[in-house]
């Protein structure tokens, strides 16, 4: 216990400062949307899965977002063989670290560690930066290592420094994200992809939840049904010490 409690003290401030200073949009995502969870999932697989793992995660869970074992294995199954089998890829952990500077993690419970603001904000802040390895940045994970998988769809952004003035008349510098080059989507269309696969990403990190949320509020409705009579059951017993 003495060991947990000091790695959370040492990962929080660590989280707390990735995200310090910077302003995450809100996700547009609804977990019971199953057509946006089935696209996320195919966005999953054909970009993210070829360097990303999801150990955690089974191929056969997706069977909660309405997909059937044929459609599986049809469509998503491109690093496994069995339905049952974890979501796990073939690249050697030590050449990725060569490649990328840093192994890319598990992306299993990536939802309940960032959130989905953040990664809604991660996904699409993306922009070009010629001092780093891959040529690319992020205004919400600076310097980040990951290369820009998903530019052929948005495209090529910029990021613009401008001054301005703030409400005391003193001089401070915004940056603003500004389409260079256009990708295969629109803005639009490249948000909505992206809402679909952290739509899809915050379900992998908690498939059981909207059972469990579901699960809860039936609880909570017996026990207050079963609050009525206990009350005076209650009474009936202690009426005479009353």
């Amino acid at each position: 216990m003495k060991k947990l409690i000091s790695l959370l003290a040492l990962v929080m401030p660590l989280l707390a400062q990735a995200n310090e200073g910077v302003h995450l949009d809100k996700a547009p995502i609804n977990p019971a949307n199953q057509a946006s969870l089935q696209r996320g999932a195919k966005m999953f697989v054909n970009y993210c899965l070829n360097c990303h793992s999801a150990s955690s995660m089974r191929y056969n869970r997706l069977k909660d977002i309405g997909l059937t074992e044929d459609e599986i294995k049809g469509n998503l199954m491109f690093a496994g063989e069995k339905v049952g089998e974890p979501m796990g890829i073939a690249m050697n952990k030590k050449e990725a670290k060569g490649w990328f500077g840093a192994t890319p993690p598990d992306l299993s419970v990536i939802g309940r560690s960032r959130g989905a603001d953040w990664l809604y904000t991660y996904l699409r802040g993306f922009y070009r930066d010629e001092t780093r390895p891959t040529g690319w940045n992020n205004v919400a994970f600076d310097k980040v290592g990951m290369p820009h998988v998903l530019y052929e769809l948005q495209g090529v952004q910029t990021l613009q420094t401008e001054e301005v003035k703030d409400a005391d008349g003193n001089k401070v510098e915004t940056h603003k994200l500004v389409l260079d080059k256009p990708g295969k989507l629109s803005p639009a269309e490249y948000d909505a992809t992206v809402a679909d696969l952290v739509n899809y990403l915050m379900f992998m990190s908690e498939p059981a939840k909207t059972t469990r949320m579901k699960l809860g509020i039936l609880v909570l409705l017996f026990l207050g049904l079963m609050f009525i009579p206990a009350y005076y059951l209650k009474k009936e017993y202690w009426k005479d010490v009353h």
